[in-house]
């Protein structure tokens, strides 16, 4: 619908999916009999992989270094804002990349006032904000869950993928964790920390984090006395 190619995450996001899968398409062409066969298995990776679906039709961690590169990247991308999808969401990456437009526009326009728009809408300051601090969390438990899991003592790009496949709610990764194995050999503690991971990426950082702040308990426990009081009344 043209409705729906006017908005800005959606073009971005048909965007991002139609380059992923020329390039990947030309990267593989000499792995499979025919351009179209390997088109075919382009597209859907590609889709597969951007709307954090985790299916495959064949065992893409024995693609070329620069296919698989972009797959991780999609990874991080994700789907569009308001989906179930998981990733980072393209409306943040838009949100993100116009802060640093404007921001180099600044350095060399000092007294130039400028707003960040999305379909010609200004975005207020608390968007922003809010996103460059979900960036923040994001990428410190990241950082800190790899950091876990290299406890294990698997190869980098395995504790890498593994992070980037349960953060982002994809299912496969690369390496011991690629689409044709499983997260069998992790231990019990790593899949407890990407279990978290997955609920994470799932539920959304924040609500989450949530959880473990005291004063939420403090809140519910005094919420559930005032019932059990109130019902004693009768």
């Amino acid at each position: 619908p043209k409705d729906a190619l006017r908005c800005e995450e959606m073009r971005g996001y048909l965007g991002i999916i139609l380059v992923s899968t020329l390039l990947i398409t030309w990267n593989i062409r000499g792995m499979f009999p025919d351009i179209l066969t390997a088109l075919k298995h382009a597209a859907f990776q590609v889709g597969s992989i951007i709307t954090t679906t985790g299916y495959s039709t064949t065992d893409f961690d024995l693609w070329p270094g620069f296919s698989r590169t972009i797959l991780v990247c999609l990874m991080f991308i994700g789907a569009c804002a308001g989906s179930t999808g998981g990733g980072i969401k393209v409306s943040r990456f838009l949100i993100m990349l116009k802060t640093v437009k404007k921001e180099l526009i600044q350095l060399l326009h000092p007294r130039s006032v400028r707003r960040i728009q999305i379909d010609g809408k200004a975005i207020e300051h608390e968007v922003v904000r809010s996103t460059n601090v979900y960036m923040g969390v994001y990428l410190f438990i990241f950082a800190f869950s790899m950091l876990l899991i290299a406890l294990n003592n698997f190869d980098l790009i395995t504790n890498f993928s593994a992070v980037a496949a349960t953060l982002n709610n994809i299912g496969p990764g690369l390496e011991l964790v690629g689409p044709m194995v499983s997260f069998a050999d992790f231990s019990p503690l790593i899949k407890l920390v990407l279990s978290f991971d997955m609920l994470v990426g799932r539920l959304e950082i924040f609500p989450m984090l949530v959880l473990f702040a005291p004063s939420t308990w403090l809140r519910s426990k005094g919420h559930l006395d005032r019932r059990l009081r109130a019902r004693n009344l009768f």
